[in-house]
């Protein structure tokens, strides 16, 4: 089996605001002395992870990754007729394994940790059960009872992400999957949006003007996006489970695809599948193929362009490096190929 799979996608977004900065702008990148805008890894990673194409392809193996693990654990136990006084004091205890304890409040019933916590179905279970039977006995736990964290689990977007336990490092695990972040194949200029609403009750008799005005950022343009899986390490991740592993490369892939990023999608509406995705296979040092668009691509036909850069750099690497790759493309610019045949090469 070939360890390494790369994905290479070409995304096109109409104006949008998909990812934001500090400012509320999008994001943006220079490459090859012209501005680009920029999609985050970490923005990818949650709308695939979290998007419903991603559930349903693994169904009952996706973690959790919260703060607010010990307040849930004090509703369940204050629900389940537990004095408040112990109910804090059990989840703070409960909380205290996967993170310190930081942001308490006694009187709201919030028991947070210090950072997010990437919790697996098991270790969740594992917490509700502790849970049922503290109730159950009215007394706090043990020591033995907290041995919530489960070296071996099925979490496939733990196996492909990872995850840092700065309480337990012992319990990390190593991201199977490295997500480059995304830009635009060409230069772009951030836009502003001026925009007023109307009073629906405002009949115009005295006041005409605007019930509110604000301005947004925008920004439009085709991203190119790199992806590479370990398949190795994903299967190591799941405990050796080959089948799960490869639901989990068939959700990753058909996420990637077809998921975008949440941010301003009300304002906008940019829904976008990918128009191109290259994937390849091999034992090789994997490489990403951006170098193809450090110049950036201008002209009429920006998508077509943008493919044959991305064809034909790929060409030129193998062959001066003398190392080859086994490929299969998806092009919906021009109606060849398919995602099901994608996602066979990519998982076979």
């Amino acid at each position: 089996m070939s360890r390494f799979v790369q994905l290479h996608l070409l995304t096109s977004y109409p104006p949008s605001n998909l990812n934001r900065d500090d400012l509320g702008r999008p994001k943006t990148a220079m490459m090859g002395g012209a501005q680009r805008l920029r999609v985050s890894s970490q923005s990818l990673k949650r709308a695939w992870r979290t998007s419903d194409v991603f559930g349903e392809g693994v169904k009952g193996h996706v973690g959790t990754r919260t703060k607010a693990l010990g307040t849930e654990v004090y509703a369940a136990l204050t629900a389940k007729g537990v004095k408040p006084a112990d109910a804090l004091e059990w989840a703070k205890t409960i909380a205290a394994v996967f993170g310190s304890p930081k942001n308490v409040n006694k009187s709201e019933g919030r028991v947070e940790i210090e950072q997010l916590a990437h919790i697996s179905p098991e270790e969740r279970a594992a917490v509700d059960a502790l849970v049922e039977e503290l109730a159950a006995r009215g007394k706090g736990p043990e020591k033995e009872e907290l041995d919530l964290l489960r070296p071996g689990q099925t979490a496939v977007d733990i196996a492909l992400f990872g995850r840092m336990l700065a309480a337990a490092p012992a319990y990390n695990v190593e991201a199977a999957t490295q997500v480059a972040h995304a830009i635009t194949v060409h230069k772009v200029a951030v836009e502003d949006d001026f925009f007023t609403a109307v009073d629906d009750l405002n009949k115009g008799d005295e006041d005409r003007g605007a019930g509110h005005m604000g301005e947004t950022e925008f920004g439009a343009g085709l991203f190119y996006l790199y992806v590479c899986i370990d398949r190795e390490l994903l299967r190591e991740n799941l405990q050796g489970d080959s089948e799960l592993a490869n639901r989990a490369l068939d959700a990753l892939v058909r996420s990637a695809a077809t998921v975008a990023p949440s941010g301003k999608q009300n304002s906008f509406g940019s829904r976008a599948w990918a128009s191109f995705v290259l994937a390849e296979k091999g034992d090789h040092q994997p490489r990403s193929l951006s170098v193809a668009f450090l110049n950036p691509v201008a002209g009429d036909n920006m998508l077509g362009a943008a493919i044959d850069r991305l064809n034909t750099t790929r060409e030129r690497m193998d062959e001066v490096y003398g190392m080859s790759w086994q490929s299969c493309a998806m092009n919906a610019h021009e109606g060849k190929g398919s995602l099901r045949e994608l996602i066979g090469f990519v998982a076979g």
